[in-house]
């Protein structure tokens, strides 16, 4: 049985992930844990899968403490204190969606190992519940949003900058504008009263979902604007223009800004040459897609500095969970002494070309091992995930869709981008016949 995926167990609302799965979880987690804390992000279906996880936590002899609606990087924080964390969230997904994230003591994501383990037990259904005076306590703390602020404020300095905060109908606004608000910002915020339906936008903070913080950014002539996903571990930046700053254009600023010269950094394999070349003397880590992946580079290697495209910035310092809130902090900080358009405009940047070839699912394997030794004919390749080319003056990565019959093209380059992309297509239509 498999149920995590990149980020967590995550589905369709009783199709996928259910009660009866949410329960499971929870009865399969209590068999090695004996404390747990709990939150979720404001989904329609969040206390539903909570109580159930609650229970199965309890009857397997599991203290279990609620946190309530606060957002991933919160709970991550408050799992310090206790044996294992619970998320329940879909994230960036549409409001259809629910799922379940477990996290460690230092805020690292259960690793591979660890996630086999509770889909094994799962499967068995070997879960021995306790004796009636073994049950699990179940408690209330109301005090992990200001233990999280406190934390996040003391690393801060002041800031008088106008800044929009967009939470996105989600958990970030549990926290998000009182953390600047304490760090000196004048907030103005968007979209931050907890609605699981998400009314005002798809939670994912990408271009094209963020029309009206940008509208907003120009209208109230605000030093920035910040977005955050449906749990905040997201979060993407929109500068004093309201020119929405791309996330790998946000890694470099973050390394920047925030590394020394020889510092280590991981991202995953389809983050662009951006980053390398704004720290040409750094070690650049490539992962697979997915922020555990990201995270668990980042523990092995001691990096220091880590994040993907999509949003998630981690600062192991902190924790190694991407925290959406430590990150619009950090970035408002940041644009304190410079704008964010000026630290954009130092980057290099270089034209990217994306596109699919359809392929049935039944032949992705076939494609991909016959790309794996064209490709590596011409170039030093990377199969951590799909397949990763760098050439001379750009790169290739061919990965097969997840989700859907196709196969995925992205190339970049320093010149002549429409060529190497096109040689990648053709190896794939190759591949194909």
């Amino acid at each position: 049985m498999k149920l995590f995926g990149s980020s967590g167990i995550r589905g369709i609302t009783n199709q996928d992930v259910g009660v009866d799965l949410a329960l499971k979880v929870g009865l399969a987690l209590g068999r090695t844990c004996k404390t747990a804390v709990i939150g979720r992000d404001p989904r329609v279906a969040g206390e539903m899968i909570e109580h159930a996880i609650i229970s199965g936590l309890s009857s397997a002899g599991c203290d279990a403490v609620r946190a309530g609606m606060i957002s991933t990087p919160t709970l991550a924080y408050a799992t310090r204190k206790f044996d294992c964390g619970v998320m329940v969230t879909a994230s960036h997904n549409p409001s259809e969606y629910i799922g379940i994230k477990l996290w460690n003591p230092d805020g690292m994501a259960f690793d591979s190992a660890q996630q086999q383990g509770i889909e094994e037990l799962v499967a068995s259904e070997d879960f021995e519940p306790v004796p009636w005076n073994k049950i699990g306590t179940i408690t209330q703390d109301d005090n992990t949003i200001l233990q999280h602020s406190e934390m996040i404020l003391g690393r801060m300095g002041c800031s008088t900058k106008r800044v929009v905060v967009d939470c996105g109908c989600g958990a970030g606004s549990t926290i998000t504008p009182y953390v600047l608000r304490k760090m000196g910002c004048e907030v103005i915020t968007l979209n931050s009263q907890p609605d699981g339906h998400f009314p005002a936008r798809n939670p994912e903070p990408n271009d094209k979902n963020l029309w009206m913080l940008k509208k907003a950014v120009r209208e109230f002539e605000a030093d920035i604007g910040i977005a955050q996903d449906g749990d905040a571990d997201r979060m993407m930046a929109v500068d004093e223009n309201g020119i929405f700053i791309t996330g790998d254009e946000m890694l470099a600023i973050f390394a920047k800004q925030e590394c020394k010269k020889g510092a280590t950094l991981v991202v995953p394999v389809d983050t662009s040459m951006i980053v390398d070349d704004a720290m040409p003397d750094s070690t650049i880590i490539r992962t697979r897609v997915g922020d555990v992946y990201v995270a668990e580079a980042i523990k092995q290697y001691g990096a220091d500095l880590g994040g993907e495209p999509s949003g998630s910035w981690i600062f192991p310092d902190v924790s190694y969970c991407p925290d959406g809130i430590y990150a619009s902090a950090k970035i408002v900080d940041m644009v304190s002494e410079r704008r964010l358009s000026e630290l954009r405009d130092e980057l290099p940047h270089y034209p990217t070309k994306r596109g699919t070839v359809k392929c049935d699912t039944d032949k992705k394997a076939h494609v991909m091992d016959t790309i794996r030794k064209d490709l590596s004919a011409i170039g030093k390749v990377n199969d951590i995930d799909g397949v990763r080319v760098d050439l001379d003056d750009g790169w290739i990565l061919v990965r097969p869709s997840g989700t859907e019959p196709k196969i995925r093209i992205t190339a970049e380059a320093r010149e002549g981008v429409d060529d190497i992309y096109a040689q990648a297509e053709r190896l794939v239509n190759e591949a194909l016949k």
